[in-house]
């Protein structure tokens, strides 16, 4: 699926194995009970999506960007986030817990209505000092 446009489409109870997507325009789809294994995500537009009970089991999402998606019920076990963008996005009862690597590029203040593991969270650290404002200094 590189460069392909599958901007506003449906996806309903399917399931994607070792697929890659590059530079793809999923944006304004709308997907519920989609599983993707093992799967790579490069550069994908899922802009305004409606991801519903969503699994990314082992996969490597790099520079996604979810911009005002609505993410429900969505799980990440085994997967890599590298530089996503959640600027505007709504996550209800997300679980980032099992994700391998968690890297926000922007939009940190969307994770409200996720949850994290500890060792994420202070991976996150940074970014959310950052975020409010916060100045951490040992001087």
């Amino acid at each position: 699926m590189v460069g392909t446009n599958l901007a506003e489409t449906t996806w309903l109870d399917s399931e994607c194995t070792a697929g890659i997507f590059a530079g793809t325009e999923i944006h304004g789809s709308e997907m519920r009970r989609v599983v993707f294994h093992q799967c790579k995500f490069d550069s994908v537009n899922l802009r305004a999506t409606s991801l519903k009970d969503v699994v990314f089991a082992d996969c490597l999402l790099r520079d996604v960007d979810f911009a005002g998606a609505q993410l429900a019920d969505v799980r990440f076990p085994g997967s890599t986030l590298d530089r996503a963008r959640l600027d505007r996005a709504t996550l209800t009862r997300v679980d980032l817990r099992e994700a391998s690597s968690l890297g926000i590029a922007s939009g940190i203040d969307a994770l409200n209505g996720a949850t994290i593991s500890t060792p994420q969270l202070f991976d996150l650290a940074p970014l959310l000092a950052q975020h409010i404002g916060l100045t951490v200094s040992d001087n």
